[in-house]
């Protein structure tokens, strides 16, 4: 598959067709599934491997990243250094898959950090705001700040276990402050990109000052790294857990009530969809730290869910801001009556955010919901919080846009293109079909 992906890389500068790298990405996907029963840790080579999560987060940013190619056509129509965009956009899905296929600590350091370049060139080069050199310092600041802990910690790990390979790493000392002190070195960093609570704002703003396909991606694929990675340390460290999984869950599920509750306030569309991402991720941190297979299964399931269905709230959002000039939900009202046939797809994608069976949203709350409970009652506070206003918060969304009275200056337009209703299916139908192998998820 990383063959494929430099084919790619070479189609984009000898055949320099945009839409014949959109079909060889859609082709990869297609590729990449039919490995899927070869999906375990036997299929190993230079540290390289995979096994079910790391397929699935794999197989989830090649299906993205076409997307993103398909949704972002407006850049090849006024040739905005397009094939510098199609490059950069297979750079960063080569070091996502490389992220994801790593068996070894630094190497997955290494291209776990990788992911951060490409992503900022894309809101640098092709943001719309003149704050976007201010967003982009922001999630530079924030991820290397958390991240440089963990390179020293994963050194650590080398002189005190003499290995960086996944299963074969240990750490023979505990209960000791130094201990301590790593342990929340090492998971601080995986917080910061999921993001968690008090250490968020860099996604909002990158968010807001991204492009479409800048968006796309960090909602769909990159806030997984964070998860990713919690699950890869986390059985280096399974005594701290006991004893510190409290905070972690508090965190989430405290923190995402309160962000679900700041949406409710928001009047930037981009900016409302980026918080809601902030409140899933506080419930899929609670399920991973409860260190129960219900809560890593069901964490897994919400972030390819997660993944599927904000990518395709911030394509439907830049389709509006392509028509209306601005992402106000003061100005972008009247929807229903300005893009008829967009609203079915605003209300399909508004009642998968918030968990409407049968999307997969739904599942995997049910299962982090299970495993939190189980661990402690008190935490069903948060839950309620979180489970409550989410749907209060896409229900303002969707109404706030899609009713009321147009604005004076809007004039009809275009209801949307053949291209844009099929990236919204391809968001939606996966969205929505794979709870037919539910089984398959519960079991990861």
């Amino acid at each position: 598959m990383l063959k494929y992906l430099f084919f790619v890389l070479l189609m984009i500068f000898v055949v320099r067709s945009w839409v014949v790298v959109q079909n060889l990405l859609f082709l990869g996907c297609f590729l990449f599934c039919l490995g899927i029963s070869n999906a375990d840790w036997t299929n190993l080579g230079l540290g390289v491997g995979m096994d079910s999560i790391g397929y699935i987060l794999a197989m989830l940013s090649f299906w993205i990243t076409a997307l993103v190619v398909k949704g972002s056509q407006k850049i090849e129509e006024t040739s905005n250094f397009s094939y510098l965009f199609l490059f950069m956009n297979i750079i960063l899905l080569l070091s996502l898959v490389l992220t994801f296929c790593c068996m070894d600590y630094l190497f997955f350091y290494i291209c776990f950090e990788a992911s951060l370049i490409p992503t900022l060139v894309l809101i640098l080069g092709w943001g719309y705001q003149p704050e976007r050199l201010q967003a982009g310092i922001y999630m530079l600041f924030y991820t290397l700040f958390g991240s440089l802990p963990l390179l020293v910690s994963i050194l650590y790990i080398y002189k005190v276990g003499y290995s960086l390979s996944f299963g074969l790493a240990s750490i023979k000392v505990s209960g000791s402050l130094t201990y301590y002190i790593w342990y929340f070195c090492t998971f601080f960093a995986f917080t910061v990109k999921l993001p968690m609570f008090g250490v968020h704002l860099w996604l909002p703003k990158a968010h807001v000052e991204a492009p479409v396909a800048g968006s796309m991606v960090l909602a769909g694929v990159l806030l997984k790294l964070g998860g990713y990675g919690l699950i890869r340390v986390s059985p280096l460290f399974m005594e701290s857990g006991k004893i510190f999984s409290w905070v972690w869950v508090s965190l989430g599920a405290l923190g995402g009530g309160l962000i679900s509750i700041l949406c409710l306030r928001q009047t930037d569309m981009k900016a409302l969809i980026a918080y809601s991402s902030v409140a899933h991720m506080g419930l899929v941190l609670c399920g991973l730290m409860v260190f129960s297979s219900w809560g890593v299964a069901g964490g897994v399931i919400v972030m390819v869910g997660h993944g599927l269905c904000s990518s395709g709230l911030f394509c439907i959002a830049n389709m509006v801001y392509e028509r209306v000039g601005s992402r106000s939900l003061s100005v972008s009202k009247g929807l229903m009556n300005f893009m008829p046939s967009m609203a079915l797809w605003w209300f399909l994608l508004s009642v998968s955010n918030m968990a409407a069976p049968p999307s997969l949203n739904l599942l995997g709350e049910i299962s982090l919901i299970i495993s939190v409970l189980s661990w402690a009652k008190i935490s069903c506070i948060g839950l309620i919080l979180i489970s409550f206003f989410s749907a209060a918060y896409t229900l303002y969304l969707f109404s706030m846009s899609q009713h009321g009275k147009l604005f004076s200056t809007l004039s009809s337009c275009c209801c949307g293109h053949v291209r844009e209703y099929l990236v919204l299916i391809l968001h939606w139908l996966p969205l929505n079909a794979m709870i037919l192998k539910s089984s398959v998820l519960i079991s990861l």
